[in-house]
């Protein structure tokens, strides 16, 4: 019997100020990229707790959740290296918009994380060869056009935040 295929689940903040758009520059595999803030759900949290979290860890900014932008589904091949095979995943993510609150200037970002930094649309997509996900650009777009969900959109169980 075959395993069943499961994509990783993962939450981005959509953060727009004064037409930028607040993303993170870190290390990967291939060289330094930018980012959404964003990351993998954990057990026991819903997307939106998750989201709240990562925007904390990767840019020491408070983050508040209003609005669902959309649910995107992307597929990536992971190059192989040394160590480990080429992996053939698939991402699942949740992207919120929502209000910045206060910021920790001294709280260290998350590990790989370089710098937060503020890129304008044009300098977005002057920059995709060096995004780390092909959904950085997408969800921008998708927020600048105005789409926005309720967050009662994604409904978590109380059963998911009950670790057994």
């Amino acid at each position: 019997m075959m395993d069943r295929w499961k994509p990783s689940v993962t939450v981005a903040g959509i953060i727009e100020k004064d037409g930028k758009y607040l993303l993170v520059e870190e290390h990967t595999p291939n060289g330094l990229m930018f980012n959404n803030p964003a990351g993998h759900l954990d057990p026991g949290e819903s997307p939106l707790q998750a989201c709240v979290r990562e925007v904390l860890e990767e840019t020491a900014f408070h983050f508040t959740p209003t609005a669902l932008v959309g649910v995107y589904l992307s597929r990536f091949l992971k190059q192989a290296t040394p160590d480990h095979p080429a992996q053939d995943i698939t991402y699942l993510r949740f992207a919120f918009t929502g209000e910045l609150g206060a910021h920790e200037p001294d709280r260290a970002l998350d590990e790989g994380i370089v710098r937060t930094l503020w890129m304008s649309m044009e300098e977005m997509q002057a920059t995709a060869a060096r995004h780390r996900s092909r959904l950085l650009l997408r969800c921008a777009q998708d927020h600048a056009r105005g789409q926005r969900f309720a967050l009662e959109t994604v409904y978590t169980d109380d059963s998911v935040l009950k670790l057994i």
